[in-house]
């Protein structure tokens, strides 16, 4: 140990190594500056280091390390274990330490936290703001690359004259988190889009428009929402038991000819989450007994049930090309999204079949059977704000907010307007000589249809029968003629196809019109027999101008052959 009395007051350096390493090129120069103490055992000079105020340590070879490592492990042990990246930054924006971490991530990430902090700093100083001043640390989002986001969260260390000299920064991967933030805005915009099916605006749509404009959604806000390469909505027929699809993404034809039930057993994944109303999620299609022909090279999948007021009321079931697609979050986002679809499918369900004869009793029922579908989409929102980051609680509020907007507009929407607009005003004074007399079979399985449609056809001078279902209407077809079919879709026993095809084994050019509830088409109906010479389709709810307007175009084109009426006779 060298100690000199000019050196009193001087600041004090602790030397590790022997005599011999104490004579650097520089070493006279270092030791006029500071008072030094050399100590050869590096266990000697921690212990002196540990009693000791020392302004520097100049060590040899391996011992700085050492020293290092003896003196500050248990917090260098912490430091490289967390797992965030940890550094510490000058104004200049020069890194002057990081932790393992922070030296394992991106280039970008640091480089950004760099500039970040940077800038933090030299606002605070410029606004002059120290320890007295507002809390100074600054949270900032970024992406690194595409689809990685990094959150750095920077508090600036002050001087003894309060200026903020560095800035030490936690860095932590936050894609999740931005993932989860960016489902939630989906789920917040798809709530919000789907539930603007407001009855005037339905009501004014053409052929096959209404069907397409709920797809149209689901599959922008699907993509939004879940990696998906295919996805299917099946409705589940209630008196059948059956899994209709009515709407489907990249589905090849041989999947869509498949008949599913809701059965726990022997149909497929969508029959088990229609009867058990569970999730279901298919880790490896070629793995799991439960799944059906889907997506051609399909290798897993995710089906949620469709609720609405915990009544399952069909799937939704999405597909992808890469095995282990889907985890638990993904279950739960597209849980919270079927409500909404299982929502705007009864919304415009209702806006078709008339449950009731007056409008209020319909808006009634249509409240009691929305109130617990939001019940649970609110109760399941706010249990997924316990779990995501405080940056996505306004996109939580968002969709809370829209929620009870929903709850408000159900008044207005279940009260949309009738199957046939204007029936009940519909006089025969100025009925088309063109209708007199032709006979006409109305097939529906739903009273108020038929019946109503039946009772316009008669005002206009028709003779009108009616079917309850496809098999009386197939029935009817073989023993009685007809000069014109009006049948709808979806029917127990027949489908709307199978019908068109009974007519036309009866007669070939018989004309045959289709109807369908806002573009509902699950046997692709119209498709099939528009090849075929179909008349025309009205999608409920129609008005009485186009429902006569196409009767008389399809009896007119069928004119050429002896009217029903004359072979009758």
């Amino acid at each position: 140990m060298t100690t000199d009395s000019e050196h009193s007051g001087a600041p004090k350096l602790l030397v590790l190594g022997s005599t011999q390493d104490t004579t650097p090129p520089r070493w006279n120069e270092i030791s006029s500056c500071f008072e030094t103490d050399v100590v050869a055992d590096p266990r000697r000079a921690l212990e002196r280091l540990r009693d000791g105020d020392y302004q520097a340590v100049l060590a040899h070879g391996d011992g700085l390390p050492f020293l290092r490592r003896e003196s500050f492990g248990e917090a260098d042990l912490v430091l490289d274990t967390i797992g965030e990246g940890v550094c510490i930054v000058d104004a200049d924006g020069t890194c002057l330490w990081a932790n393992r971490r922070m030296r394992e991530l991106p280039g970008p990430a640091l480089e950004k936290t760099r500039a970040f902090c940077r800038q933090m700093l030299t606002n605070l100083r410029h606004n002059g703001h120290g320890q007295t001043g507002p809390p100074s640390r600054r949270t900032a989002t970024f992406e690194v690359e595409a689809g990685q986001y990094f959150e750095s969260i920077v508090a600036p260390v002050y001087d003894d004259d309060e200026v903020p000299t560095r800035a030490v920064a936690l860095v932590s991967d936050a894609t999740d988190q931005k993932q989860t933030q960016k489902k939630i805005d989906a789920i917040d915009a798809a709530g919000r889009e789907l539930a603007q099916l407001e009855s005037d605006a339905v009501a004014r749509l053409g052929p096959g428009q209404r069907l397409q404009l709920l797809r149209d959604k689901i599959i922008r806000y699907s993509k939004d929402l879940l990696r998906f390469d295919h996805f299917a909505i099946r409705v589940l027929d209630q008196r059948t038991n059956k899994l209709e699809l009515v709407i489907a993404e990249a589905l090849p034809p041989a999947a869509t000819e498949i008949e599913l039930y809701a059965a726990p057993e022997g149909n497929g994944i969508s029959g088990y989450v229609a009867s058990s109303g569970r999730s279901y999620i298919c880790h490896d299609v070629e793995k799991d007994p439960r799944y059906v022909l889907g997506l051609e090279h399909c290798k897993s999948s995710l089906t949620v049930p469709l609720l609405l007021h915990q009544r399952v009321i069909g799937v939704y079931n999405i597909e992808s090309r890469e095995t282990g697609a889907f985890g638990e979050q993904d279950r739960q986002f597209a849980e919270i999204f079927g409500r909404y679809v299982a929502f705007a499918l009864n919304i415009l369900n209702l806006l078709v079949v008339e449950r009731s004869t007056v409008s209020g009793q319909l808006a009634d029922s249509a409240i009691q059977e929305m109130a617990q579908p939001l019940n649970d989409i609110r109760t399941e929102i706010e249990q997924l704000r316990e779990h995501v980051g405080a940056d996505s609680h306004d996109a939580i509020d968002r969709v809370l907010g829209n929620v009870e907007s929903v709850r408000q507009a159900v008044d207005s929407l279940a009260a949309g307007p009738k199957s046939v607009l204007g029936a009940d005003a519909s006089e025969g004074d100025d009925a088309p000589s063109s209708l007199e007399n032709k006979r006409v079979l109305v097939a529906d399985d739903e009273q108020n249809i038929r019946e109503t449609i039946a009772n316009v056809l008669r005002k206009q001078g028709c003779e009108a029968r009616i079917a309850k279902d496809g098999f009386e209407a197939a029935n009817l077809l073989e023993d009685e003629l007809f000069d014109l079919v009006i049948s709808d879709i979806k029917m127990p026993y027949r489908n709307g196809y199978e019908i068109f095809a009974c007519a036309k084994r009866v007669r070939e050019d018989l004309p045959v019109i289709l109807m369908t509830g806002f573009g509902y088409d699950p046997s692709h109906s119209v498709v099939r027999a528009s090849e075929e010479g179909l008349s025309a389709v009205l999608f409920k709810p129609f008005k009485v101008d186009q429902l006569l307007e196409e009767v008389c175009k399809a009896v007119s084109s069928g004119e050429g052959s002896s009217q029903a009426a004359d072979r009758a006779g």
